[in-house]
């Protein structure tokens, strides 16, 4: 990638995508750990409350870009779960990575009409096929579990519950469709959740943590205020489902 010329940044589903001037596109995945960190030696920053030590460990730096403006972008990834491709631009959709991929969570694609399309007859929890990626891509265990509660229903229900097209499950569906969308904004604009890993490029943390409503909060009160209820934890596919049992039905 000697002299290889950016032309524009993009995303697919959790996946990051450099166009290139060489007619390839650059694939990447975080994985669990992976993280970007710019370093740019005109911008003088301190580490303080709301800035952070930029990158972890530089033993866990695999790739290093080095751009023409003197600036580093570096890829640290203790797990090494991640991962990178190049593939060529006109194969970019048909490529392993993408073939069997799902539509967009924030396009106008989903809706209440493509879940009941898609969960139509699963008997699969609800909360296993919306981290489906071949049904919806790029939902994620902590967005999935509050997008969840959020719309009331459990996610130990089955998925082909909300394929109804007729009363209250058909309205079921459309507000799912659009809570997923509204968490998944209000997640970005926040600038994500910063757990043990996530920080933004220049050490900066999220802040969408501090409104989980039920991720990581198991034992604790409900937030609804009509609800005496407990937040609860579960494991489903190996991962950890937190919701609440008297709200989410």
């Amino acid at each position: 990638m000697i002299f290889t010329r950016i032309l524009s940044l993009g995303r697919r589903a959790k996946y990051l995508l450099v166009d290139l001037g060489s007619e390839e596109v650059l694939i990447m995945h975080l994985g669990m750990s992976g993280r970007f960190t710019i370093i740019d030696p005109t911008q003088k920053q301190k580490p303080g409350t709301f800035h952070h030590e930029t990158g972890g460990s530089s033993l866990h730096d695999h790739v290093v870009f080095h751009l023409e403006n003197g600036a580093r972008i570096i890829y640290n990834d203790p797990r090494r779960f991640g991962f990178m491709d190049i593939v060529p631009r006109n194969t970019l959709e048909s490529c392993r990575h993408f073939k069997s991929m799902g539509i967009e969570p924030l396009g106008n694609a989903l809706d209440g009409d493509h879940i009941r399309a898609v969960f139509e007859g699963k008997k699969a929890p609800l909360k296993a096929a919306l981290l489906d990626q071949s049904l919806i891509a790029g939902l994620g265990n902590i967005y999935v579990c509050e997008a969840l509660y959020r719309s009331g229903l459990s996610p130990k229900r089955r998925a082909g519950t909300l394929s109804s097209k007729r009363g209250a499950m058909q309205d079921k569906a459309d507000k799912l469709a659009d809570i997923i969308r509204d968490v998944l904004i209000e997640a970005v604009e926040a600038g994500g959740s910063s757990l043990r890993d996530f920080a933004q490029t220049d050490g900066s943390l999220g802040y969408f943590q501090h409104r989980f409503r039920v991720y990581d909060r198991e034992d604790e009160p409900c937030v609804t205020k009509s609800c005496a209820g407990t937040i609860k934890r579960i494991v489903q596919s190996g991962r950890s489902t937190f919701f609440c049992p008297k709200c989410q039905k």
